[in-house]
């Protein structure tokens, strides 16, 4: 059956033991927990299973699992040997932070974009991802990167050539920014053979966040189409709290993550009751 998890980044204003308490009373089971204000990837990458150990107490406290560790390292991308290295390098100590917490997978950013002159970028992007999926495929990790605005992989097409070229690496569909960018449904459909995650939140043309009743998305077409498409994953709700980030509108996450996920959960119950 379909199942939904909760993003702690609606709440990034909150601790991580308080964004965790926060979704398990809005009756979510599952937890997509990303690094920045509620977790500090330094600190875990010094002494992974001591961080892993106190969030997995919170989890078993508040019957949660997580679903995905969204980390990011825009870097990978960069010129800077050093500062590139320096990201791989903190993905590499993370691993077993990872596996100790017990995730179902870890997401990364594709890199920074850079201007088209900047020829090598994607080779440099290419190689570093190479670097991590080994490390995490020798850790029995599944690892994807997210197409979004502002990383290397922008597009569809930029998304599924780095599948292509790094063996390996899956896909956490953020269907917001696929809609922000006024890509057709048709098109993010093509990307599901490759998706290992789906994030989920209403949005709109130029408008990366919305309340539910001004967003395009359709919720229960999504559902039928994931489904028919063989989809096993997760569909994890998504708000964030960065208003005015490519037309983010600031909204009540509870009520705007509760609303998203019951009307992800209402199609897909229709669905299971049709196929009686």
């Amino acid at each position: 059956m379909l199942e939904f998890a909760c993003h702690t980044w609606a709440f990034s204003d909150l601790t991580l033991p308080e964004a965790l308490g926060t979704i398990a009373r809005m009756g979510f089971r599952y937890v997509d927990i990303g690094s920045g204000a509620n977790l500090n990837t330094q600190r875990a990458a010094e002494n992974p299973r001591k961080e892993a150990a106190d969030i997995r107490a919170d989890l078993d406290l508040f019957d949660l699992k997580v679903s995905d560790l969204y980390i990011l390292l825009p870097r990978i991308s960069l010129a800077d040997e050093s500062r590139r290295q320096k990201e791989i390098d903190l993905f590499k100590a993370l691993v077993p932070f990872a596996v100790a917490l017990g995730t179902a997978g870890i997401t990364l950013s594709a890199g920074l974009t850079h201007p088209a002159e900047d020829t090598e970028a994607y080779d440099r992007t290419v190689t570093a991802l190479q670097e991590m999926v080994k490390v995490a495929q020798a850790a029995r990790l599944p690892i994807s990167i997210e197409p979004h605005m502002d990383s290397m992989a922008q597009t569809p097409e930029s998304a599924l050539k780095f599948v292509n070229d790094v063996p390996g690496l899956k896909l956490t569909l953020d269907w917001a920014q696929m809609v922000c960018q006024d890509v057709f449904h048709e098109d993010i459909l093509k990307l599901l053979p490759h998706t290992r995650h789906i994030q989920i939140r209403q949005a709109a043309r130029a408008q990366l966040q919305t309340p539910f009743d001004r967003g395009r998305i359709e919720p229960a077409k999504v559902v039928k189409d994931v489904l028919a498409a063989g989809y096993t994953g997760l569909i994890g709700v998504e708000y964030m709290n960065t208003p005015g980030w490519h037309g983010m509108i600031a909204v009540n996450a509870v009520q705007e993550c509760v609303r998203m996920r019951d009307a992800l959960r209402e199609a897909r119950d229709k669905k299971d009751t049709s196929k009686r």
